[in-house]
Parts: C-alpha cells; structure tokens; sequence
C-alpha cells in the first residue's frame, strides 16, 4: 500500500481488496453447497450475515449524517471511510435478493395454513404479507441508498471546491434523512428480525437493533484507520484524538445499547404477558442461556470497563482489540436475534454460519476497499479540514 501526501489518495491499494473478493467468491460457492444440503440452516445463517452487514452500513450512514448536522470539527478526517462504508448499502440490497427464496423457511406468517388458524396473525395480515414486505424493503434500500448517494456525490464536488451551498445541502439532506432513517430502520427491523415471532413485539426493539450497528460501524471505521496507518496512509492526518473521540463515541453507544436492552427486558419482565416473556423464554432453554450471558457480558459489561479509561481510548492495541470483540459480538447478538425461532432447543454452530459471512463480508469489504481506494482517504476541500487535523482533546 503507497499512499500520495500530496492528493490524499491511495497510489498503490495493495491486495485487500483482492482477497476480499477472493473470499467473498469462495463463500458464495459455498453458500450454494450449504443450500443444497440444508436449505433451512442457510437461510438463516445467511439472515444472520445479512443484518449483521446492513447494520454496518446504516451506522456509517448516520455517522455521516449527524457529522454533517452538528458540524463536527474533529470527524472531518474520518469522515470518508463511514461514506464508503454507507455506500456498501445498494449492494446489500442485493444480497437481500435470495432471502426471497428463502421466505416460506424463515417466516411463520408466510403459511396461508398457519396465518387461518391464527387470529393473531390474521390481524396483522395486512402488514405481514409477503407482498407488503417486498414493497417495504424495496423503499428501505430505496431511501438509503439515495441518502448515501446524495451525500457521498456531494462530499465529491467539495474535493472539487467547497461552496456555501455545499455545505448547506450536505446538512440539509442529512436533516431531512435522520427522519426517514429513523423509520426505515424500524420498519427494518421489524420485518427482518422481529417478524420471525410474529406473536411477539416490542417498541424499543429497532431502537436496539440501531444502537448495535452504530456501535460496529464505529469498531469497522476504527479497524479500518489502523490498517490504513499501518499501511503508511493518514500517518499525521487521524492522530490518537481522534481515536480518542471515536471511542468515546463507541463507548456512549455501548451504554445507550445496554440502556435499551435492559428498558426492554425489564418492561417485559415486569409486565409478564405471556406472549410477552416467551421471546426471552426462548432465549433462557438450554445452551441459549449461555449465548445470552456471553452478549450481557460480551456486549456490554466487559467494553464497559474497559473503555470507562481514557487510556484504553487513547492506545490502539486495546481500541483496536475492544473494536474486534464488539463485532463478534455483534453478531452473535445478530445469531441471538435470528435463530431461536429454528433451534428451540439449544443454539448450535455450523460452518454454514462462517460461510456466509465470508460471502456477504468479502464483497462487502471489496466493494468499499474499491471505492475508497479510487478517492481521495479526506475531504479535501472541507474548510474545516485542518482544524480537524490539528484537533486535540480537552477531556
């Protein structure tokens, strides 16, 4: 990897883009394999995959918006590894593609047999019906994507020459895109993940599900970064401040996530509606017990004590370290989500778990290395730029 000083930009990429797209390739081969022999793991191992990545979009998209609507100083620098990671979000609409096959396995409410014997279901029909969600994730990817283009295209003609006007649309788009992100989100979540009980429902789950992906979109961008300076870019540009301000950052959202977990767990438990609590029922049989305590601890008990000191902020080895746990377990978090509705008795592994991470993370990780390797690594023109470059902490 050479990086050009002078232009910002990648002069030589090196090979991760290559190899992530060699993996990516070899686990889509797989994933084929992995249908053919068990199409019900699949499916659900390639769900899990499949949040787990469109979380890591979505964060970036609203680290970038709420950058642009603030009016950060320090983020400037960091700012376009989260747009080429937003800019992931029209491929995962892609890769959503083949759970449209998969539809009849995953949701309960697709069964015309099923939704007959089922009041409660035939309630909710008018939402949960296979025609309505393909609409609905039709206009989530649509509203992202146009988000994520928008403001990507734009930080692009700043390169060029920043304007008033430049600014002023960046901000203006990133207002009015919090409001759909919000409610794209929610409805996201809802149908993805909380639909696969269809009795069951919670207002502050989508609440939760963002919280987790901004947290692995901050721990993707800090990993990121390291890579890149080891590689010889940003080396004087992202200093440890702004670490520094990307961990407490994490650090924030590690608590907010904790917050809500909690919030939901508790209204649950205090309410003891049976069709309710059977949600965390599920999740408290057998070896489930387990996988929840390693995501109470996992997601929020352990990063919480550590991050809680400025140094472990400030030093990469445990940021870094801290950025790589949070994403397991996130996605055992997304695993938790997922598969107690097909495994009741007990959670299991499969290598089809792993393959379909290699097959959405290697092109996902492709596709962003190849887009921000043909840009330059910083805004160039951001007027605040050097004031972000020179940022130091006060606290």
């Amino acid at each position: 990897m050479q990086w050009d000083q002078k232009t910002y930009r990648l002069s030589q990429p090196g090979s991760f883009g290559r190899w992530a797209l060699y993996v990516g390739l070899l686990g889509l081969l797989l994933c084929v394999v992995g249908y053919l022999l068990d199409a019900p793991r699949f499916f659900h191992a390639y769900l899990t995959a499949f949040v787990f990545f469109v979380s890591i979009g979505l964060g970036a998209l609203f680290f970038t918006m709420l950058h642009h609507l603030v009016g950060a100083k320090w983020s400037v620098v960091v700012r376009r590894i989260a747009e080429n990671l937003m800019m992931a979000l029209p491929l995962m609409g892609a890769f959503f593609l083949p759970l449209l096959f998969g539809m009849h396995i995953l949701f309960e409410w697709t069964h015309a047999d099923v939704v007959a014997a089922d009041p409660i279901l035939q309630n909710k029909a008018a939402y949960l019906n296979t025609i309505f969600f393909i609409i609905r994730t039709i206009i989530y990817f649509t509203v992202w994507s146009l988000l994520a283009r928008s403001l990507y295209r734009t930080s692009l003609q700043q390169d060029a020459g920043n304007t008033p006007e430049i600014v002023a649309k960046l901000k203006r788009v990133s207002g009015f895109g919090v409001v759909l992100f919000a409610f794209t989100v929610s409805g996201a979540a809802f149908d993805w993940l909380m639909s696969l009980d269809p009795h069951w429902y919670s207002t502050i789950f989508a609440v939760n599900y963002f919280g987790s992906s901004f947290v692995a979109a901050l721990a993707v961008v800090i990993l990121m970064l390291i890579a890149l300076q080891r590689g010889g870019a940003l080396r004087g540009i992202v200093t440890v401040e702004h670490y520094h301000d990307l961990g407490k950052l994490m650090f924030a959202f590690i608590i907010f996530w904790g917050y809500t977990a909690f919030s939901q767990y508790l209204l649950i438990w205090y309410g003891n509606i049976p069709e309710e609590t059977v949600w965390y029922l599920n999740r408290w049989q057998g070896s489930w017990k387990t996988v929840t305590l390693i995501i109470v601890y996992g997601h929020f008990v352990i990063p919480f004590l550590v991050m809680l000191f400025r140094a472990a902020k400030r030093n990469l080895l445990p940021l870094g370290a801290i950025a790589i746990w949070m994403l397991a377990v996130h996605w055992i978090n997304m695993y938790w989500l997922v598969y107690p509705s097909f495994l009741k008795d007990g959670a299991t592994f499969s290598w089809m778990d792993p393959v379909a991470v290699m097959a959405i993370g290697g092109v996902f990780f492709w596709y962003v290395w190849s887009t921000l390797a043909a840009r330059p690594l910083v805004p160039v023109a951001d007027p605040k730029l050097r004031a972000s470059i020179t940022h130091v902490n006060t606290f």
